[in-house]
């Protein structure tokens, strides 16, 4: 028995269930590219119940604040920390791409590319162009359709005005809050139902991407895909570490205790397969309920170091395979729109790729067509992303949670001690800091 306790965590079961999908991708690809339903189901098993966790948590945790200046403030400052940490991700991926050359040697002539490969993209990056449009976005166009069309933005505004309102209306806004708080506890119990199926959804992930793609993909470009990888990794233990240490943490610890959420993340490439997970976690780390409900659905369009890097390093990455020179002009131009156009990017698989086509308009020098290049790789990138962007908003949350005095830090060293507590024990009564 004791031999088969291992099995019963679910990490385990998500490292087994990545191997057995890397394993019949490549032996029988036919048989992984059939398995793709799997982890497209689990994803939308968590869609359905991202936009209800949301509402409840951020109108709940706003509905009982009793200084409702404090949620401006605290948007105020987590919005001004994400350009900080985005802006220096765009940079390092920029930097990097021109210290390492990775697309040095490859020549690619852009005539000899299938157009319509990208054509898709550049298509679905144009439809949403425009400041006023982006912003437009935000607005849904009734109350419930938000929560029928998943957009978290969307959500998050609604939250937002709802828990102001509740704020306002005394005891009868109490009455409501306490019925969210208690809502909220029946969709975080879902999750924990919900999760058990993660190890088949990362199966059935990791077999389509291998058997669609091939290892071949990723030999073809190992260049590129090792120095993103790197870039990543280094980010999170340098600047990310760096960040963590100033707030009291180590970011290896915090990695070690949110490894259940980056094993699903890594089995279906998606950070928004995690979402409630992650906000649970942080709470137990001793964050905030209420800041915690702010800034990880907001990190989640406005913080995603991983893309930053990925769109930067890839842009050079084109330019230098079809040997196209890009002036200091062009490069802080692609710097500028890209700070923009990576806010428009979500957790789900494939978003950072249409960041990338837009932010592609800009170098006109640099053939759209070139994006057929990374269409067979995109799918390992995306993991490599999403992972990123994950650790990078779980240590925003506890930044600002510090900030805001809104951090238990006895919680958190002690819990970062202890190690992670599995997901599908019960352990949101008293994740508040004392």
């Amino acid at each position: 028995m004791s031999l088969l306790r291992p099995l019963r965590v679910l990490y385990v079961q998500v490292l087994i269930a990545i191997a057995l999908g890397i394993l019949v991708g490549a032996v029988w690809p036919e048989v992984g590219v059939a398995l793709k339903p799997l982890g497209d189901g689990f994803i939308k098993l968590i869609k359905m119940i991202i936009a209800p966790v949301i509402f409840c948590t951020v109108a709940g945790g706003i509905a009982h604040m009793s200084d409702l200046a404090k949620v401006g403030r605290v948007g105020a400052k987590t919005l001004i920390y994400f350009e900080v940490v985005s802006t220096l991700a765009l940079l390092v991926g920029l930097v990097i791409g021109l210290l390492v050359h990775p697309g040095a040697g490859f020549n690619i002539d852009p005539h000899g590319l299938d157009p319509t490969v990208a054509a898709g993209y550049a298509a679905k990056a144009a439809h949403g162009e425009g400041l006023a449009n982006y912003l437009l976005h935000i607005i849904p166009d009734t109350f419930f359709g938000a929560f029928a069309s998943g957009e978290l933005l969307q959500v998050l505004l609604i939250a937002i005005l709802t828990g102001f309102a509740c704020a306002r209306m005394g005891e009868f806004g109490g009455k409501v809050s306490a019925f969210l708080d208690q809502a909220g506890g029946v969709f975080f119990s879902i999750i924990h139902i919900v999760v058990r199926f993660a190890p088949i959804g990362a199966f059935g992930a990791m077999g389509f991407t291998i058997g669609k793609y091939g290892v071949g993909a990723l030999v073809k470009l190992a260049a590129l895909v090792a120095t993103f990888y790197a870039t990543s990794i280094a980010f999170v233990v340098i600047v990310l570490g760096l960040i963590a240490a100033l707030a009291g943490f180590s970011i290896f610890r915090f990695v070690a205790y949110i490894r259940e959420e980056l094993l699903i993340v890594l089995g279906t490439s998606s950070s928004e397969s995690v979402l409630p997970q992650i906000m649970e976690k942080l709470q137990r780390l001793g964050a905030s309920r209420s800041v915690t409900g702010l800034v990880i659905p907001t990190g989640y369009s406005f913080n995603l170091d991983g893309t930053n890097i990925y769109m930067t390093l890839a842009v050079l990455f084109l330019a230098q395979a079809t040997n196209t020179h890009l002036s200091w002009a062009q490069l802080a131009t692609v710097l500028g729109v890209a700070m923009l156009t990576s806010k428009g990017a979500s957790g789900v698989t494939g978003a950072g790729f249409i960041t990338l086509a837009a932010t592609l308009t800009v170098v006109p020098d640099v053939p759209m067509v070139t994006l057929a290049v990374l269409v067979g790789i995109d799918r390992f990138m995306s993991e490599c992303r999403a992972l990123t962007n994950l650790v990078g908003n779980g240590v925003a949350t506890l930044v600002i949670a510090g900030w805001e005095n809104e951090l238990d830090r006895d919680r958190l060293a002690r819990e970062l001690k202890r190690g992670p507590v599995a997901l599908h024990e019960p352990a949101l009564a008293g994740a508040e800091p004392d």
